[in-house]
């Protein structure tokens, strides 16, 4: 098991790679403690929970909303849950953000922790404190900053993924090279076979150096006021495309990714074979880099995006493979990409 530290001002993670699901409840420290998964996860790997109560989501983006939320916290009441309680969210990106949102906020504040169930989960969205929901289609536009008490990311609950759910998370593992880690990314090139193919080995050093990029990255800037936008590369445009679209959150990355690329050769900021580079690791991973786009609602949905500043965005986009900059773009320049 290979253990890392994230510490940031809102708390202390421990993060815990190779680590079992049915070890949990050592790390859950708490008077009551209580689960929240969703129903796809419970049926999987229910028999491995702690010996508690269990509050149940539904499945899909659609569940990350406020009305989810609400029915968590009429829960919390039901069970009496207070300030020495603990929550603990098993699950995929999901349920890590409306777990640690509604633990963030109720009683202004018990403990949390998770366990990531997905591989897009364990390399980025159960890791850095982000908690938050969506609402009225806009990507993560409520939410909050707070760490929870540990991660696991059990990489034997990977086999029970689907191969597009594989690949939505070697989305965001491609993301993390491509914005900081140039090492990480010759990985990937070499051993995006055997990743696919869910290798133990692979997933351990993909996990390991994506924690690592991004624990380092949320240490130094937890609230985004800088460094952290790197982790924006590919979202402007995949979270556009996502609520135009509804096409699942790595596939609008990875298109979000190529476009971002294309974008940066354009102002001369990136060499062209270096993009060719990206987008074959893409195709690689079965990702796709182009789709159809309804302009006009993919320009609506960047304009209410909130890292709009007038008729700009600031964007991420890349110098070289290993190292990204944040640049501010006039919005009507993406809506002239292809």
């Amino acid at each position: 098991m290979k253990r890392m530290t994230l510490a940031a001002p809102s708390g202390k993670c421990d993060i815990l790679i190779g680590e079992k699901l049915a070890n949990v409840a050592k790390y859950a420290k708490g008077e009551k403690v209580v689960v929240v998964t969703d129903s796809n996860v419970r049926k999987l790997y229910g028999a491995k929970f702690p010996l508690c109560e269990v509050i149940e989501i539904g499945t899909g983006e659609k569940n990350k909303t406020l009305a989810t939320v609400e029915k968590i916290y009429g829960r919390f009441l039901e069970l009496e849950l207070e300030r020495s309680s603990f929550v603990i969210g098993i699950g995929g990106g999901i349920v890590t953000d409306v777990t640690g949102y509604a633990a963030t906020n109720y009683v202004r504040g018990m403990g949390f922790g998770f366990v990531a169930t997905t591989l897009l989960a364990q390399v980025d969205a159960a890791i850095g404190g982000k908690n938050g929901v969506n609402f009225k289609g806009y990507k993560n536009i409520i939410g909050t900053v707070r760490q929870p008490s540990f991660c696991i990311c059990d990489p034997e609950v990977l086999g029970s993924l689907p191969p597009r759910e594989v690949r939505n998370g070697l989305a965001e593992a491609i993301k993390t090279a491509a914005i900081a880690d140039a090492s990480l990314f010759d990985y990937l090139e070499k051993n995006m076979g055997a990743a696919l193919k869910l290798d133990g080995a692979a997933m351990e050093n993909i996990v390991a150096g994506c924690v690592t990029v991004k624990a380092g990255i949320v240490s130094r800037d937890e609230s985004e006021h800088g460094e952290r936008m790197l982790l924006n590369f590919g979202h402007t445009l995949g979270h556009a495309l996502e609520k135009t679209t509804r096409m699942p959150h790595g596939e609008a990355v990875a298109i979000g990714m190529a476009r971002a690329a294309e974008l940066s050769v354009a102002k001369g900021m990136l060499a062209k074979g270096e993009a060719e580079r990206l987008l074959a690791l893409i195709k690689a991973a079965g990702l796709p880099t182009d789709a159809e786009m309804e302009r006009n609602g993919i320009v609506d949905a960047i304009r209410k995006d909130k890292k709009r500043a007038g008729g700009k965005i600031r964007m991420v986009l890349l110098e070289r493979l290993g190292k990204a900059k944040i640049c501010e773009v006039e919005i009507d320049e993406l809506a002239a990409l292809r």
